[in-house]
């Protein structure tokens, strides 16, 4: 439902029957059900965006930086009851909750600097005439969101969105609608009412909105979501950005200190629970460290599993996914050497596990698990692990843990993925951008660069026309062809 003065009182009644129902996931408890928008709604939010994107677009990009900042303010002001929030719907602690909050807000920060500043090109052409390019915004923009970190993935997307002059509809998980719909009353204050809209529902939603005459079709999520919106957008012609699945590889060579191996890859695999786009999905091990590594891997998962750090899963239905790769991989001859049982006791939770004995025949090494798990595999060279990491229908990101250059090297050319990390799991300067592969998605994420996949560019040229005294045009040699 949007969250700005549009009536939508008919479509809150008409979808209550079929809300959405949350339950905590530390405890099992319902929270609290919220109404779906119908098909009234959906339609009514996209012809307010479009009646309110022209003036949006006109207005200067000072002014829409001006507006980013406000609704940064407002939204750091809002951080603590957002956090709470975030606690409630998905489970993720408090203070990782005011950490994404905290990235957001810097996010809307900096697209509200960069919109005055974003340019086109100059062209070389002529002497006596010009030629550029210029930035206009798509239109009206639908961004569909995760719930794994909802405010910072969603306010990368909501930031270069509205500075690039695109009105917004956004639509957060199913998973956290509250917390969606609280983001939205407040960001929308802070810009022209129309201009950032809030759309609440599940797949249905998704789907009615993907097949609207929309102009563009944001998506971070599921690979499958993914491929639904991006043939959506093929129907209507809205241009398309995804950034889905990914089934991370962890490259660690023979040079490297394993118990400085071992802490990379828990970190990797069990911050937020394994909830992260480019978690570690699968691990790759050379055979000279493997049994250091594995202990000291082990160690780590435990410690954690004993302090309690480990949050729960979003939902039973995740939890469920993910114990079903675990136990594939236990039917095809994997050791569980931490975890890998469902526990005992209410609410979602899994604990942090390892896995020897791993292969690429198993789903935990080739399919997306989204929990904590560390699946490793041991091979006896460097190649043969970058060619098992090489491998997979996914192309988000890989992770290198190595001393040689000249493998270093080799990965970096070497792997299908649209970032490589070496020697840290996370990380990476601000405003960093990467073009997913394969079933990962397809344009860039976040940074300067996704300010131009909001935008269309025009090519400007202007000749001076023949001047009083001069009676001859230009030859047509000097034609622009």
């Amino acid at each position: 439902m949007p969250t700005t003065a549009i009536d939508t009182a008919a479509g809150r009644e008409a979808a209550a029957a079929a809300g959405i129902t949350i339950s905590d996931p530390r405890t099992g408890e319902v929270l609290w059900t919220v109404p779906e928008a119908d098909a009234g709604t959906v339609a009514q939010a996209v012809e307010v965006a479009r009646s309110a994107a022209p003036d949006w677009a006109a207005a200067a990009p000072a002014e829409r930086g001006a507006a980013l900042k406000a609704a940064a303010r407002a939204l750091d002001a809002a951080a603590r009851e957002l956090a709470g929030l975030n606690a409630s719907e998905t489970g993720r602690p408090v203070e990782e909750a005011l950490a994404g909050i905290g990235a957001a807000v810097s996010t809307l920060e900096q697209y509200a600097e960069l919109a005055p500043v974003h340019r086109g090109h100059s062209l070389r052409g002529n002497r006596l005439a010009a030629d550029y390019t210029v930035a206009e915004p798509h239109g009206v923009a639908v961004l569909l969101t995760p719930w794994n970190d909802p405010v910072a993935v969603a306010c990368g997307l909501i930031g270069a969105a509205l500075a690039t002059g695109n009105a917004v509809i956004h639509k957060p998980s199913e998973r956290c609608p509250r917390l969606g719909e609280a983001l939205g009353e407040v960001l929308a204050p802070a810009f022209p009412p129309g201009v950032f809209l809030t759309v609440s529902g599940g797949a249905v939603v998704g789907a009615l909105l993907s097949q609207s005459e929309v102009d563009v079709l944001a998506h971070v999520g599921s690979s499958a979501a993914g491929a639904r919106i991006a043939r959506a957008g093929a129907l209507t012609g809205a241009h398309v950005i995804r950034e889905n699945g990914g089934n991370d590889p962890l490259l660690v060579d023979r040079d490297v200190d394993p118990a400085w191996a071992a802490e990379q890859a828990a970190i990797g695999a069990f911050s937020n629970s394994g909830q992260i786009c480019t978690s570690v999905e699968r691990i790759y091990v050379h055979r000279d460290i493997a049994e250091d590594f594995t202990a000291a891997l082990q160690a780590e998962a435990a410690r954690r599993n004993a302090d309690g750090s480990v949050a729960p899963l979003v939902d039973l239905r995740m939890r469920d996914q993910v114990h079903a790769h675990v136990a594939d991989a236990l039917e095809q001859g994997a050791r569980a050497l931490e975890g890998g049982a469902v526990p005992d006791g209410p609410g979602s939770f899994y604990p942090a596990t390892v896995l020897s004995g791993c292969t690429d025949r198993m789903q935990v090494m080739a399919e997306e698990t989204f929990g904590p798990v560390a699946p490793i595999q041991v091979v006896d060279t460097f190649d043969d692990g970058l060619r098992q990491a090489c491998s997979g229908r996914y192309g988000l990101a890989a992770t290198v843990l190595s001393s040689n250059i000249a493998h270093i090297q080799q990965a970096v050319a070497a792997l299908p993925v649209g970032t490589v990390k070496v020697n840290e799991v996370f990380g990476g300067a601000p405003g960093g951008a990467a073009q997913p592969r394969g079933e990962s998605g397809a344009g860039f994420g976040y940074g300067p660069e996704l300010l131009d996949e909001f935008s269309r560019v025009k090519v400007v040229h202007i000749a001076a026309p023949p001047s009083a005294t001069d009676e001859s045009p230009h030859s047509p040699e000097e034609a622009r062809p």
